[in-house]
């Protein structure tokens, strides 16, 4: 593949920092190069290099006139905009630091960050966001203002505490006026060992904690990653996660700031998928949840098509999964084979390809969670280069890629240059790089426990393989072990059983238990189009998921996973919940994690359940829905036993 630039490799000294770096490429591309481009209206509205430079320049005198000083904390909530990363590094360039929230936060979340944090200034898209922060403002004395930039429904806000981002911009131009070198005078201030960002984790199982990254932790992260796996500026990536999750801020910033690629905005979070399909780009990288629902939305396609197409499809995927195997197994692959691949690229590979929009993609990763094999070998089937990463916030983000060539599924590849990773004795993953964390904000016994002698301490249990690879059985807390002894990670199951398109989540349960439960959430589109074609008449969630038949149906699920592992490990009962895991209902974090000990406290009666003699599990139990409504609950959940 051709490139109109190379990437070249720069070096991060201890003085280089974000702002630096980006003024650099500023100056660098001016008009000639479009660094971000966002969707409004059906159209793709390019932002060159030199407006890019202007709205932050612009922002950032603004927000040092609003009283931001060097080491302030600026909290940031909304969707992936151009202003919210304008807002971003226009902190970073006055010395700031920022802090960003998911989008979706409840109001307790929200205050407890940016009271945490200790934000002066806060940054929101619209009337949303806005409305948050009129609810918490009296509790969080040090935010001094609240800068928003959708005027929708903004036309009867006058609290003082309220300033929209072109009054801002205003009252930066004015000050640029006056001072014309003050704006490059505060880039040039700014350190490599200064905190650049605070990132507060999803927790799975206490309060958030405030992770502080430097530039230069942030900056070498970036320089390792592509040491392994160049980017181009001639690249284009689509950044439609949340910019509160370290992935997205090491690819937008750590990495397309060193590249100098184009950054692509969706128009809605709802429109994302569609609109990587129109960009093609180049990069990417997603939990595993975006790659499952993939897959979920080519096998719910599948299901729908017709016999002549199915036949197709399956053939071009035998072959596929059959190439791929002998690429995993580093087997030559025979050119009849190489041939017959060809054409079920051709005829097969090639539409899906472009219908997931990965049709120009290079490197594809995901990280965050574990990744079933079933998924990866799919991906692999249909000639995307997907590889596992694997790191944690507080190594900015990677420590441990799979490499070119050398995938192995069942494991997360080897450390990156410049980074050491191993094992203590007690099993647990420790790693050690310049990109490691200065610890948690607020909080020194905390930083104490994960952080020795220089070695982050990930709370993870793993093992190096003989190749060197680096294998993550789960998080050590979560590693469960039966009456008998044996130890199994439950999320291993749970991501096999969720490569069935019917099942949209799974709980799986066994600790200190004579066997293996499961607590499945079925996919409510997928199974409720089943239902259907099958004249089932059903009129809720938790109506369909207490049906026979597709009680049924889910059984077949488990017995296809169950064949492919030992006997100990197989579910041998479980139970469809009545409503899906919610994030509002604490059950999962932000990033979809399943909050284990949250579940097991809430779901007791069915834990229970399933280790006894009953055949239902009554529930009586309320729902938090999104727009505050609460909904009383009273059922009887079916145990299934699954035939071993």
């Amino acid at each position: 593949m051709s490139h109109v630039g190379s990437w070249n490799e720069i070096e991060i000294t201890k003085d280089m920092t974000i702002p630096k770096l980006w003024l650099q490429a500023a100056q660098k591309y001016g008009e000639k190069k479009v660094a971000m481009r966002e969707k409004e209206f059906g159209i793709w509205v390019p932002i060159t290099w030199k407006e890019y430079y202007e709205n932050v320049k612009r922002i950032s005198l603004g927000m040092v006139s609003l009283g931001l000083e060097r080491g302030d904390k600026v909290a940031m909530i909304g969707d992936n905009r151009p202003e919210a990363l304008w807002a971003e590094m226009a902190a970073m360039c006055a010395g700031g630091v920022g802090v960003w929230l998911f989008q979706e936060s409840l109001i307790d979340e929200v205050q407890y960050i940016i009271d945490h944090a200790d934000a002066k200034l806060m940054v929101g898209e619209g009337q949303e966001e806005v409305d948050k922060c009129l609810m918490i403002k009296d509790k969080c004395p040090k935010m001094k203002k609240m800068i928003w930039d959708d005027p929708k429904g903004m036309r009867d806000y006058d609290d003082p505490i309220l300033i929209s981002i072109k009054e801002v911009m205003r009252i930066g131009e004015e000050i640029d006026k006056k001072e014309p070198g003050l704006f490059e005078d505060m880039i040039m201030k700014g350190k490599g060992d200064d905190i650049c960002l605070l990132f507060y984790t999803s927790g799975t199982s206490a309060l958030p904690k405030g992770a502080l990254l430097t530039h230069y932790n942030m900056l070498t992260m970036g320089l390792n990653l592509m040491r392994v796996d160049p980017y181009f500026e001639t690249d284009d990536f689509v950044s439609y996660l949340p910019f509160a999750w370290i992935g997205e801020q090491m690819m937008s910033i750590s990495c397309g700031l060193q590249a100098g690629f184009t950054l692509n905005f969706p128009e809605e979070p709802e429109t994302a998928q569609e609109n990587i399909r129109e960009i093609g780009p180049h990069v990417m990288f997603a939990p595993p949840r975006i790659y499952e629902q993939m897959v979920r939305n080519v096998q719910v396609k599948y299901l729908d098509a017709s016999w002549s197409k199915r036949r197709a499809y399956e053939l071009a995927m035998k072959i596929g999964y059959y190439v791929a195997e002998l690429e995993f197994t580093k087997k030559p692959v025979p050119f009849y084979w190489k041939a017959l691949n060809y054409l079920a690229y051709l005829g097969v590979h090639k539409k899906l390809k472009d219908h997931l929009g990965l049709s120009r993609i290079r490197d594809t990763y995901t990280g965050g969670a574990a990744m079933g094999p079933d998924h990866f070998r799919f991906f692999h089937a249909i000639g995307v280069n997907l590889k596992q990463i694997y790191g944690q916030t507080e190594i900015a983000g990677i420590s441990v890629l799979h490499r070119d060539g050398d995938i192995k599924f069942d494991t997360v590849g080897v450390p990156i240059p410049e980074t050491e990773v191993k094992i203590t004795p007690e099993g647990e993953i420790i790693s050690k790089s310049p990109s490691v964390f200065q610890g948690y904000h607020k909080m020194p016994e905390e930083t104490a426990k994960t952080l020795r002698d220089g070695w982050l301490h990930s709370g993870d249990t793993g093992f190096i393989d003989t190749e060197g690879h680096l294998v993550v059985f789960d998080r050590t807390k979560d590693v469960m072990i039966l009456n008998d002894g044996t130890k199994f990670a439950p999320q291993y199951l749970e991501a096999r059983l969720k490569f069935s398109p019917y099942i949209r989540d799974v709980w799986a349960i066994g600790d200190n238990q004579p066997y293996v439960t499961g607590v499945i959430c079925i996919d409510y589109n997928v199974v409720g189009k089943w239902a259907e074609d099958r004249n089932i008449a059903y009129t809720s969630y938790p109506e369909l998921s207490q049906m026979p038949d597709v009680y049924e149906l889910v059984q077949k699920e488990v017995l296809k996973m169950n064949h492919d592992l030992p006997p100990v490990a197989r579910v041998k009962k479980f139970v469809n919940l009545y409503k899906e895991f919610d994030a509002d209902d604490d059950e999962l974090t932000r990033t979809r994690k399943l909050r284990r000990a949250f579940v097991e406290e809430r779901y007791k009666d069915i834990v229970n359940g399933l280790y006894s003699d009953t055949d239902s599990v009554h529930m009586d139990t309320t729902i938090n829905y999104e727009d505050g409504r609460v909904v009383h609950i009273k059922t009887d959940l079916k145990v299934m036993e699954v035939p071993q």
